[in-house]
């Protein structure tokens, strides 16, 4: 895939108050990338960076290869589609969707075809015409895709589109917008505070925390191997606490040495553990690593969800299978279900 977008070094300084700090980062053609983090964590600022509207205090960003910063946000081969969809509740939405090929003087036999296709796209075929505000809001966020991927950009950017819709409408969303970058084989870069939104449907994932990129990496590599702390919690529920790591291969916790699949850290130093809770056995007291007490248990839907108190923690268990509450059990984990990290501070 060829580099399409460049961040370089982006710094956003609000009042004094450094919302970015220092970003670099590449996105590739056809690529879905999620921007993830909490409220405040600057993903929203650099979305709006690049569509031209915000500049950058520092830094450069490019677009196949010119810098783009003063290019104004009409110009840019970019479309937005924001989490209030912002369309005209005069039109319906046939004429939502034709709105930019009119600003453009696109001819209307043109305009018919490629609004019909946009249709089609959606799943809004005979919707024309419909007034937008007896729409549903999923039915409301296809027409305002639709509106933007009409004037057929190279990039798509998604600030919390689904932010508004009720949870079974927003799952059902994820699939479909990962179809339609598909089919139209165009850039997207969306914005989310949803890990499973961002696991569901990107390529590739960018967390950040305090205007700082923390980790980039596929869903899967995001959630099973997390560079630290943070990822970690922010990325699926987690069991995280302090190690030591003795030397390659061999980590040091709750008074046990455990051989584990990690390497590259110095000796005797210290670093974090993560054990996600579903890769935690429960199996009879005494034929475990840990004895423990199960303290409380909910049920989850798919599996129950345990805390269970150990000589040195509480450790949280997914498991299918039913256990009472008070019960001595033990739990287990091999060397894969351990993963060593960085520490925040070493990172």
């Amino acid at each position: 895939m060829n580099k399409l977008i460049q961040f370089k070094n982006i710094v956003k300084d609000f009042d004094g108050q450094l919302v970015l700090k220092g970003i670099n980062l590449d996105i590739f053609e056809n690529e879905f990338v999620t921007l993830l983090g909490p409220s405040g964590c600057g993903k929203t600022t650099l979305l709006r960076i690049l569509g031209g509207f915000l500049e950058q205090t520092e830094g450069n960003v490019y677009f196949e290869d010119i810098e783009i910063s003063n290019v104004p946000a009409y110009k840019r081969e970019i479309n937005t589609v924001f989490q209030r969809y912002a369309l005209f509740p005069h039109m319906n939405v046939y004429d939502n969707i034709a709105f930019g090929l009119r600003i453009k003087k696109t001819g209307e036999d043109v305009i018919k075809q490629k609004v019909e296709r946009m249709l089609h796209l959606v799943n809004l075929d005979g919707f024309e015409e419909r007034t937008v505000t007896l729409l549903s809001g999923g039915q409301q966020q296809r027409v305002a895709i639709a509106r933007a991927l009409v004037n057929e950009p190279m990039v798509l950017l998604l600030d919390e589109p689904l932010g508004a819709l009720d949870l079974k409408l927003r799952k059902e969303m994820q699939v479909e917008l990962k179809k339609i970058q598909e089919e139209v084989g165009i850039t997207f870069i969306y914005v989310t505070h949803d890990q499973e939104e961002a696991l569901t449907m990107s390529d590739k994932v960018v967390v950040m925390n305090n205007g700082e990129i923390q980790q980039i990496g596929t869903p899967i590599d995001i959630y099973n191997e997390p560079e630290n702390r943070f990822v970690a919690d922010f990325i699926g529920e987690s069991n995280i606490f302090a190690g030591l790591m003795i030397e390659d291969y061999l980590v040091h916790f709750d008074n046990q040495d455990h051989v584990c699949v990690d390497y590259g850290f110095g000796e005797d130093e210290e670093v974090d553990i993560v054990i996600r809770p579903e890769d935690i056995d429960i199996v009879n007291k005494g034929e475990g690593v840990y004895d423990g007490v199960i303290k409380s248990l909910l049920f989850k839907g798919v599996h129950y969800e345990y805390v269970i108190e150990t000589e040195h923690r509480h450790y949280i268990v997914h498991n299918t299978d039913l256990f009472e509450v008070g019960s001595e059990i033990a739990i287990t984990f091999g060397p894969e279900d351990i993963h060593v990290m960085w520490t925040l501070e070493a990172y």
